[in-house]
């Protein structure tokens, strides 16, 4: 009877122990967060991929976490292992430095200092530079004359600006390209991500913050308006790691870095085509890329 209770007890501890290890993503699995805009989703399912495919750990996805601050925040604390994060973001956003207009001076300087003050590693870019960009309805630009960031100053006082709340929120955002330009808007609206591009291709709005790898931009007609003062800051998404995750996995490195360099501005701008003018799942999309370059089976 007393070694039958002792069976009881092993077994219990035993499994008490493989549900906190799951829980809490210990033992060989991997979690990768992402902040909550389709892109982001994408690139976690990229990173998700080349880890199952070229190593033996299994990966648990935490996709549209947030915005940056709540992503970041989790990958400080260890709640996640990694996430895809852009150069310019983190220099100017996480580590409220001035913007550098370099892409190769922006990535040195966020990978040493992340890797020094942080312990996070900054892999390979990905290749393509999503950077912001501030857009209006193509005929709406035209009546006004209005084909750069300067001429929108003019007009701002009679338009509306439907902008995510982030951008409102950061430094290389709302605040800095105001004052940078002089922008004073009428009215300014804040929105989730997914709904300014739909307010300004239907008149509820004038101007929004747009990403200049967003397929909606081409769909819905919109005008990027060119950044004839260079404000926005190189923004090259790059996957980081936890250097304490990759020191007790060093294949992750390889893995992730087959991702360096294989997208573009407009191949990135056609996988987000896929999911949100098509309707596609974001993994699907991610995985039918990567067998196409040869990169998974």
């Amino acid at each position: 009877m007393k070694q039958i209770s002792k069976i009881v007890i092993l077994s219990m501890v035993l499994f008490l122990g493989s549900a906190c290890s799951a829980l809490f993503g210990g033992g060989d699995e991997i979690v990768i967060g992402g902040k909550n805009f389709t892109e982001q989703d994408i690139m976690v399912y990229l990173m998700e991929a080349v880890i199952e495919e070229h190593t033996e750990l299994s990966v648990r996805t935490r996709t549209f976490l947030g915005g940056t601050d709540v992503v970041a925040q989790a990958l400080d604390r260890g709640d996640l292992d990694m996430y895809p994060e852009y150069t310019g973001t983190a220099l100017v956003n996480i580590l409220n430095m001035e913007a550098m207009t370099d892409p190769d001076e922006t990535y040195q300087t966020v990978s040493e200092i992340y890797q020094d003050e942080k312990n996070i590693i900054w892999m390979e870019p990905l290749g393509f530079n999503n950077t912001y960009v501030l857009s209006m309805r193509e005929s709406h630009a035209e009546e006004l004359g209005i084909e750069t960031v300067s001429d929108l100053a003019e007009f701002a006082p009679d338009l509306t600006l439907a902008a995510t709340h982030e951008f409102l929120e950061r430094p290389d955002g709302f605040e800095g390209v105001q004052e940078a330009y002089g922008l004073e808007f009428g009215d300014v609206r804040g929105l989730d991500p997914g709904l300014t591009y739909a307010a300004i291709r239907d008149g509820e709005g004038d101007v929004n913050d747009a990403f200049s790898t967003d397929g909606r931009i081409l769909a819905f007609d919109l005008k990027p308006l060119k950044d004839d003062q260079n404000f926005f800051p190189p923004y090259y998404p790059t996957p980081i790691v936890r250097q304490e995750t990759l020191e007790k996995h060093p294949e992750l490195e390889d893995a992730l870095n087959r991702l360096g360099g294989v997208l573009d501005d407009t191949t990135m701008a056609e996988l987000n085509g896929r999911v949100d003018l098509e309707g596609e799942d974001a993994r699907d999309v991610a995985r039918d890329f990567l067998r196409q370059q040869g990169i998974i089976q």
